[in-house]
């Protein structure tokens, strides 16, 4: 989403700037949005802050309780394909 239009802000004296209305809408930026600040060697880079933390398999794996036997594979993919089934058949064939 490379853009070449050059936008002008002002520091304020309180060391805030306002970002342009174009910028802010294109990038869905609403007030309250959250913004990591990275200084970069060509400038100063803002980023959405993420809604959650990044996490790995190993950090969430076994948080759900489950109290039944472990299914196999071939009951996983029987079961998705019942559901699917189920929904509509123009789903039945992603699976």
């Amino acid at each position: 989403m490379a853009h070449s239009e050059n936008l002008i802000t002002t520091v304020s004296t309180k060391g805030q700037i306002i970002l342009p209305k174009t910028i802010r809408q294109r990038r869905e930026w609403e007030a309250g949005t959250r913004l990591i600040v990275e200084e970069t060697p060509e400038g100063v880079l803002l980023k959405r802050l993420p809604a959650f933390a990044p996490t790995r398999p190993d950090d969430v794996f076994g948080m759900l309780p489950f109290g039944g036997e472990p299914k196999t594979l071939e009951e996983m993919e029987a079961g998705m394909l019942a559901k699917a089934r189920r929904d509509g058949p123009e789903f039945a064939d992603d699976i």
